[in-house]
């Protein structure tokens, strides 16, 4: 009887072993837990409202999507609620502050002056004035924007449509 029952409870552990290991391999890159993939989902919704806003010249609704996507960016950056690498987290860091300068210059454009924005290498065009004073930030944002996807989900996200100006 003993030995029937040590051995349930030793399968019982080994079941549980195998579960939490092969949990924690699924947190440790940050692609296929629900939670991370709910957040790429959202994230993704994001970028195509702040990408839609933006270059249609609508600042209510490019600040509405920065103001959105900040909190997002912040609870990726700080690791604790989604488990991602490193340098997705850095990255979203660095969007997170791109987001905050952006929507700090749309609020009050005499602040451009006080913030350095370094020219953007993304081959996307720049928002339609009045948008054009934060271009190379909202440029550079929707480029970690789809990287931080590519790292959420681990594929590619769709491409980006921008409207024409």
């Amino acid at each position: 009887m003993r030995g029937k029952f040590a051995r349930i409870v030793a399968v019982a552990v080994a079941g549980s072993v195998l579960a939490l290991g092969g949990a924690t391999m699924a947190v440790a890159d940050g692609k296929g837990t629900s939670s991370t993939q709910a957040a790429g989902e959202q994230l993704l919704q994001m970028r195509t409202q702040l990408v839609d806003s933006a270059y249609s010249a609508d600042v209510v609704g490019t600040q509405r999507a920065l103001g959105q996507v900040s909190p997002l960016l912040g609870d990726l950056a700080a690791g604790q609620q989604y488990q991602i690498q490193s340098d997705a987290r850095q990255t979203a860091a660095s969007a997170r502050d791109d987001a905050t300068n952006a929507s700090r210059i749309i609020a009050d454009p005499a602040q451009a002056a006080t913030i350095k924005q370094v020219p953007s290498t993304s081959p996307l065009q720049s928002p339609p004035p009045p948008l054009d004073i934060v271009a190379d930030l909202l440029r550079t944002l929707i480029e970690k924007l789809t990287e931080l996807l590519n790292a959420l989900t681990g594929t590619p996200p769709p491409a980006l449509q921008v409207p024409a100006v």
